[in-house]
């Protein structure tokens, strides 16, 4: 074994070092909803309580660090916010802490039970059609159909001595990622905004860097429902919002339906029962006390409709609230989609791993 000295790099060890800490700053901006200023002042907080370095670098010279490696910049203002390299590690950091706590190859790509581009070949062989490619000819297997048939002296091979490789293929899929931004998100000290927001951002990247055919839209829903702009997504925060899951349902319907995509899905991240509806004339109906007919069952119209444009709806519940379960059943069982209840820790390996095994499925030409 071979070894290969350098010289110490005290410049390059400092900035690993402030990297950790930019990390943490990174969860800080999780929380604030992408408020830098906060932020900060929680960074600076946490610094003159621990002493980071023990007095070789100070919160200064990390602000100072932040801007001379391009994740913070002044605003015409004299505050410092996000630039895009700033709003990038936010969402790397994001996926990475998903990514590492899902067990190997739990992800995988999604692999589909109609459309798409051809893959991998797969052990298993399917007679030669017209078309079939000549790279997919199980040549050893052809060869032995043809000895067979006949026999090493008139040894020929013929049409239906060949056979191809079955093949896995790889799909394309829309998602469209339901955010709860009802108050309750935040009710009793317990955040859990803020675990959605970071499953939101991490999957977008997740889907920007390896599977780019797929799309993925966010969608926050509180008294009404709202497509958020993906540059947006760090910043979405949960307001003294009712919750209005049948504008959600029909907004992802409408952008699902408008990409080409050969699968389209629904995640849904809620902490509560629905509790509000904007019926047909514009008007508002709110009843938070109970589940209400009049607005559970045009929601559950809803997931049928979903149904029948083979949208699936997922639902992760992050609260054990017996009326949403009661509900969340109904929906399931309509839709015929899936339902877990989540804990805040557990809601990004839950959603990630549901986004690579709902699809690893085989296709046989």
């Amino acid at each position: 074994m071979k070894y290969r000295f350098t010289r110490f790099d005290p410049s390059a060890h400092r900035d690993e070092q402030l990297n950790e800490i930019r990390k943490l700053f990174n969860q800080l901006l999780m929380h604030t909803g992408g408020d830098v200023q906060e932020a900060l002042e929680w960074l600076r907080s946490l610094w003159e309580q621990y002493d980071f370095f023990k007095g070789g670098i100070s919160f200064e010279e990390f602000k100072d660090w932040l801007e001379e490696k391009g994740y913070l910049r002044e605003n015409p203002q004299g505050e410092l916010e996000l630039t895009a390299r700033g709003e990038y590690s936010i969402k790397s950091d994001a996926l990475l802490e998903i990514f590492s706590s899902l067990k190997k190859d739990s992800l995988g790509d999604h692999n589909s039970n109609q459309s798409g581009a051809g893959f991998d070949n797969l052990p298993e062989t399917r007679p030669y059609q017209f078309g079939d490619r000549t790279a997919d000819i199980h040549y050893s297997e052809s060869i032995r159909n043809a000895l067979i048939r006949t026999g090493l002296d008139d040894f020929s091979v013929g049409a239906d001595d060949l056979v191809v490789y079955e093949k896995e293929h790889l799909s394309n899929c829309a998602t469209a990622l339901l955010i709860d931004i009802s108050h309750s998100m935040t009710l009793y000290g317990e955040d859990r905004i803020t675990p959605a927001r970071q499953v939101a951002i991490a999957l977008q990247e997740l889907i920007r860097t390896r599977f780019p055919k797929d799309t993925v839209d966010v969608i926050a829903f509180g008294d009404d429902a709202l497509l958020i702009d993906p540059r947006e997504v760090p910043f979405l925060n949960n307001g003294p919002f009712h919750t209005n899951t049948h504008a959600a349902l029909q907004l992802a319907q409408k952008v699902l339906l408008s990409r080409r995509h050969a699968n389209r899905q629904i995640f849904m991240i809620t902490d509560g029962k629905p509790t509000q509806i904007i019926e047909e004339d514009g008007s508002v109906y709110r009843n938070t006390f109970m589940l209400d007919p009049r607005i559970v069952n045009p929601t559950i119209n809803e997931a049928l409709r979903c149904r029948r444009h083979d949208i699936t709806i997922t639902t992760f519940m992050v609260a054990r609230d017996p009326y949403l379960r009661e509900f969340v059943d109904e929906l399931t069982r309509s839709n015929g989609g899936k339902a877990y209840y989540a804990s805040l820790d557990q809601l990004g390996e839950f959603i990630f791993a549901d986004f690579g095994s709902s699809r690893r499925k085989r296709y046989r030409m």
